[in-house]
């Protein structure tokens, strides 16, 4: 089954401190590893197939198109964002690792990066408790499929984010 990734490039760029001039293939992974391991997870696996089919078949509509569009594609673009900032500066290539600067600029100190990819994620954590929310109102009625995973299915996560301990 082909890929289908729930957003498109000018999403990210514009809902995001992303430059436009970013070439995709930078950041493209990034999308679809945010989508497999963190939007999966609070969609299912049932329903995450069903978006992905829909996706590919051209057939997106109703509720779903609306689920994706005003909750899952928010929480996508920051998840995305989240996983992308710590590969940023760097590319791989044949010749090895290299990291990237410009002339006229100063590179950042990794508190910095952990400071933007904090917050990336505090914007995630925001849209999955909304989709949380929603989810828990019209679920049964509107999305069968996210209550129909069995077995080695992916179950959707009810929960808020995971935010440490507390003593």
């Amino acid at each position: 089954m082909a890929t289908a990734l729930f957003i498109k490039r000018a999403d990210l760029v514009k809902n995001t401190a992303l430059s436009g001039n970013v070439d995709t293939d930078k950041f493209i992974q990034f999308i679809k590893l945010a989508q497999e391991i963190h939007v999966q997870n609070y969609l299912g696996t049932d329903l995450y197939d069903k978006i992905s089919s829909d996706i590919v078949a051209g057939s997106l509509s109703g509720d779903y198109l609306e689920l994706v569009n005003e909750y899952i594609q928010p929480m996508l673009i920051h998840f995305a964002m989240a996983e992308y900032l710590p590969f940023a500066a760097y590319t791989i290539s044949n010749g090895g690792v290299y990291k990237h600067s410009s002339e006229n600029s100063t590179q950042p100190l990794k508190q910095e990066i952990d400071s933007l990819i904090a917050k990336e994620r505090d914007y995630a954590e925001y849209y999955t408790n909304r989709f949380i929310e929603h989810m828990s109102f019209n679920a049964g009625s509107k999305f069968p499929e996210y209550f129909s995973n069995n077995n080695e299915d992916v179950y959707p996560d009810k929960d808020a984010l995971f935010q440490g301990w507390v003593l």
